[in-house]
């Protein structure tokens, strides 16, 4: 997963997200670079999102996974990061929303990636849905 997600991010940066910049389903892809919680280094990783004004609305799925995936935990730790959208880089400031905000955008969610359903089954950790709002 690792070495996918690593060649997205290049293909992706190499296209200014024309390539990689849209998964398979039609759903846009950014770009979240994090600071590592625990080497301090900076990671980047291709996620969906949905738009939400001017916030992107990104989910710590991790394919149903029992974990959280890394990214999450980095936000979690330090909640300043960037997103790229195609050539635009973004500081960004995340929150994992609400109770009440993932049940009204979970159904969104949902039809906008179906599979997130899916992945909800799979684990029993609630997968928390995150806000980036720019700085």
């Amino acid at each position: 997963m690792r070495v996918a997600s690593a060649i997205n991010v290049r293909v992706y940066r190499l296209s200014g997200g024309k390539l990689l910049g849209r998964f398979r389903s039609g759903a846009p892809v950014c770009l979240l670079t994090t600071k590592g919680r625990k080497s301090g280094q900076p990671r980047t990783v291709p996620l969906l999102y949905l738009k939400e004004g001017d916030d992107l609305i990104v989910v710590a799925s991790q394919g149903g996974a029992p974990q959280h995936p890394a990214w999450y935990l980095n936000l979690e730790a330090e909640p300043m990061a960037e997103v790229e959208i195609g050539h635009r880089r973004v500081p960004i400031v995340a929150r994992r929303v609400a109770e009440h905000e993932r049940t009204e955008l979970w159904p969104r969610l949902v039809k906008f990636y179906p599979p997130y359903d899916e992945y909800q089954r799979r684990t029993t950790r609630p997968i928390p849905v995150i806000r980036l709002s720019p700085t």
